[in-house]
This record gives C-alpha cells, structure tokens and sequence, in this order.
C-alpha cells in the first residue's frame, strides 16, 4: 500500500514548537457557516492546550494581507470549493507556508467525484455505479441504466450540499437543476440501499467505524447539523472481519488519491455485505456534530488532542507527497 511520510506522525511535545498558528475558517463556499462552527471550535480547543493560534476567516481578510501577518503554520478548517479542493493549499505552498492535511492534488481529487471514482475504480476500490450528466435527457438515460432509487449529486460539493435522492422520473429535473446549479457536469450514483457507515483516518491510522442512522430520506446537511434525531453507532459493526474491512478499505481510498495526514472516508453498505466507497472527505468537519471527533473520543483521543494531533500533520517537508498510488489497495 502506498502511503505518504505525512502518515507517519510527527509527535510535538511542546506547544512553543507549532510556532504562530492561523486557523483558517469560514470563506465564501456553501459550506461556510459549517466552516466558521468548525474553525471556532478548533481555535478553542488549540488555545486551551497552550498554542498561540489566531483565527483567519479569507472571505473577510484577504491572502495579501495574509501573507504579511507572521504566521508559521496553517490549521485549515475550510469546507468546500476555495479551502478544501486544492486552491489554498496550492496558495500556502506558494507561500512557504506549512499547512495541515492533504496537498494540493490529493484535496482536488478527493473534492471531485467523478474523477475520484474513477481512481476507486483504477485501483479496484468498490464504489457504486455511476453515470455522468450534463443535461436533464442524460438524467433520464442515466435512470434506464441505475434504476431507482438514484442519487444526482454536484462533482465539487460537500456536506451533502445539492445532493437529492430520486425515487422516480417526476423528481428528476428538479434534482438535475439543483446539482447543476454547481457547474457541469454532475453525477447520476446508483443508490446503495443499506447502512450508511464512515472511517477517520488519523496520520495513517483508521480508527474505529461510525455507523450512521437518520429518520430523513438519507444523511443530508440537516440531518449532519441539525437534526437531534440522527444516531451514531461506534464502533459501527461487532463483526471484526467487517470492521478490519471498512478499515482497510478507507486507508486503501485514502492512499489511492494521494491524501494524508487526517480525513475522513464515507461507505453505503447494501444487502450484499459489500461496503462501497462513497468519497473521501480532505477535511471533514469538526462540530459538536462531527463524526472524527467521536471516533477519536472512542481511540481515547478528546477534542483537544485531536486538534493537536491534526496541527501535527503541517509538520515537516511536503515535496514530493502529492502522488496518486492508482494500486494502493494491493496489501
């Protein structure tokens, strides 16, 4: 399998040795209010263990500015296009600035669904069905061949933003127009009717599955940040081959698109057994609904020491980490 030399933890003992932090949350993506939730319970938690971070929103102070405000390191809390899909990244690196999680190409992969899948697919990774639209004809061509229900998603979103489970015809050209309103193409997903589960990869660690259960129509924004009713069970499965399965598989998705240091890996699991890939998630959330810190809390890991944990993944040389391994499933 191949993994990056970010997998490897870099344990930092003192908090004088991160140096000046900035956290950077909040931007101009859909995804923003989460971002700015994320970013301000990072910001907490760093500042309670010691770190002399600073809270950095782009969308309100701008990277001109940024580069002359003596920063030595990033914490990026940014969800969506802007912060999670390569472009900050790539304006940090220019910058000589270390920042934590993916590198440049890993974080435009994984943003993008449809070439992530083909990737998946490369390397052997199951993942469900899918076909690509750019109009509302491929749609309809797209149910003849899945079936539904279907899933129609955007190719660069996340936290379920524009994203609708179709159950029939009727409620196809409302959902292409949404999923287009984000750019073409878009993506027609067979849908997996099962468990919906998710593994945190922590500097090149799976920790323990998350099984996830909502009374919505599926795991939507609502039901990830608002809704009290959804359930999370972890571990997600007493079935230890089936766990060692979903662990190996998420370090396997991780690996093959060239991501490191933390994220987050999301699986439908259908009558068949098989867990299939949904995305990998570059920088997942860290709300007080946020599935990697409960997975940490069950490593032993709190709040806090997460915080830390991900800060040390900006630590050391990023040339060369930005590799995709089209065969990292092959352990």
């Amino acid at each position: 399998m191949i993994l990056s030399l970010f997998d490897e933890r870099t344990a930092i003992t003192a908090a004088r040795d991160f140096g000046r932090v900035a956290v950077m949350y909040g931007g101009d993506s859909s995804e923003r209010e989460v971002s700015l939730d994320s970013g301000k319970s990072v910001l907490k938690a760093l500042q309670s263990r010691g770190i002399d971070a600073h809270g950095w929103d782009p969308a309100v102070r701008n990277l001109v500015e940024f580069a002359a405000a003596g920063f030595d390191r990033v914490w990026i809390a940014l969800h969506g296009p802007g912060g999670e899909d390569g472009a900050l990244q790539g304006a940090l690196q220019w910058l000589g600035l270390p920042y934590t999680g993916s590198g440049v190409m890993a974080s435009a992969l994984a943003m993008d669904k449809l070439r992530s899948k083909k990737l998946f697919r490369a390397a052997g990774i199951d993942t469900p069905d899918y076909v690509v639209i750019n109009t509302k004809g491929d749609a309809r061509l797209a149910a003849d061949e899945l079936g539904f229900p279907m899933v129609i998603k955007p190719i660069g979103q996340g936290s379920s933003v524009a994203i609708s489970k179709v159950f029939d015809t009727g409620e196809l050209p409302a959902a292409v127009e949404l999923a287009l309103t984000y750019g073409a193409p878009a993506l027609a997903e067979r849908c997996i009717v099962g468990s919906e589960s998710t593994v945190a990869v922590l500097q090149g660690q799976a920790l323990s599955s998350i099984r996830i259960e909502t009374p919505r129509v599926f795991y939507d924004y609502r039901a990830k940040y608002e809704s009290d009713s959804t359930q999370y069970h972890c571990p997600g499965t007493d079935d230890a081959e089936l766990e060692s399965r979903f662990n190996d598989m998420a370090i396997a998705a991780f690996a093959v698109l060239g991501c490191s240091g933390w994220g987050r890996v999301d699986f439908m699991t259908g009558s068949d057994g098989i867990p299939q890939v949904l995305e990998v998630n570059t920088i997942p959330g860290m709300t007080s609904h946020s599935l990697v810190p409960m997975a940490a809390k069950v490593a032993g890991i709190d709040f806090p020491e997460l915080c830390w944990r991900v800060l040390e993944t900006s630590m050391g040389d990023r040339t060369g980490i930005d590799s995709v391994g089209v065969a990292a499933n092959d352990a």
